[in-house]
């Protein structure tokens, strides 16, 4: 009922296509753990890949919406930036790493890549 966007056609299609695969965990009790959360369904995180001393990052506003929204990460991360589709960082330079995590505006359908520099 409603729209695609309220009835979370994007996420079912991808439960659909990538299906959870459930990894047995070396104890009863280890707590839940993700590398990454987005605040707004209408943004997708398409792929994170990883690089010797970073993680690419390419998300995607999927509704045809204005949004602002944050990205987190548990990773240890000193450093982010936006990049082209190349990988290259940006003019638009720095993102600052904010207590909530990265703080990311989307205009409708548009792709950005966060270069995300690990700590040590």
């Amino acid at each position: 009922a409603g729209s695609f966007q309220e009835a979370g056609v994007i996420q079912q299609a991808y439960n659909l296509n990538f299906p959870l695969h459930v990894v047995p965990a070396s104890c009863a009790q280890c707590p839940a753990w993700s590398a990454f959360s987005v605040s707004s369904p209408a943004i997708v995180l398409e792929t994170a890949e990883d690089r010797p001393e970073a993680v690419v990052v390419r998300l995607y506003e999927a509704h045809g919406s204005t949004v602002t929204a944050w990205l987190h990460t548990s990773l240890p991360v000193k450093e982010a930036m936006l990049c082209d589709l190349l990988e290259r960082p940006t003019a638009q330079g720095q993102l600052p790493l904010e207590p909530r995590g990265l703080r990311l505006s989307f205009t409708p359908f548009r792709v950005l890549s966060v270069l995300l520099v690990r700590s040590h």
